[in-house]
């Protein structure tokens, strides 16, 4: 589980990667894989929502922290506190909205509540959406028994929508989860906020370590000579 993310955004960047190799050096040769597009954007789209989650666990999206910079110790951790409570909240709404878009094309109930859930809708026949595909995506074979659980025996001409749409209620349950995580870490008193990248200026400083190791070894080899 604390590698989900990892794994799932190193498989979607080689089948990007790969996909959009053979597709350029089938172009080359005056073909064209119709369906290349639609899936990189589908890919892609799964890369940036799982990466989300990722960014919370690495602590690497931007945050404002002048305002925690100017405070310490418990007034520090409250803050984070506060924080990362909005964080939950706002995620757990991120959650019940991409429930409440993908249900209907997997056949399940939307919950109930404007805001927050208060239950399941009853389903009608004319909810039902799994009969929804993409544009260009053929369906692939090992997915044939789908169409028996899911259309009512009619053939998927194309993928069904509600596959790459499920990464909308996947991802925002994931970011959820690291949201929770970094709650329980703040309270138990091993960090003292949310997120607060400073990637870039981390990197610089590595650079310039490294630049100032080079040229004293430089020196010390002119010296040596």
């Amino acid at each position: 589980m604390d590698r989900i993310e990892e794994s799932v955004i190193a498989l979607i960047l080689g089948l990007m990667t790969v996909l959009a190799f053979v597709n350029v050096i089938v172009r080359k040769s005056g073909g064209n894989i119709l369906w290349a597009k639609e899936t990189l954007v589908f890919l892609f789209a799964w890369l940036v929502l799982i990466g989300a989650s990722y960014a919370v666990k690495k602590g690497a999206h931007l945050g404002v922290d002048v305002v925690v910079n100017m405070v310490h110790g418990q007034k520090r951790r409250a803050l984070g506190l506060v924080a990362v409570l909005i964080c939950i909240i706002y995620s757990f709404l991120l959650l019940k909205g991409a429930w409440d878009y993908w249900a209907n094309f997997a056949n399940l109930p939307q919950t109930t509540g404007r805001v927050f859930p208060t239950g399941f809708q009853e389903m009608k026949p004319t909810d039902y959406r799994s009969w929804y595909i993409v544009n260009d995506v053929p369906n692939p074979w090992f997915l044939g028994w789908l169409e028996g659980a899911m259309n009512y025996g009619d053939p998927y001409d194309k993928l069904p929508r509600f596959i790459p749409y499920m990464v909308l209620p996947a991802s925002m349950a994931l970011l959820l989860f690291r949201f929770i995580q970094s709650a329980l870490a703040m309270f138990a008193g091993k960090i003292d906020r949310v997120v607060a990248s400073h990637e870039v200026e981390d990197e610089i400083e590595e650079v310039r370590e490294r630049l100032g190791a080079a040229m004293d070894g430089e020196t010390d080899a002119g010296s040596a000579k």
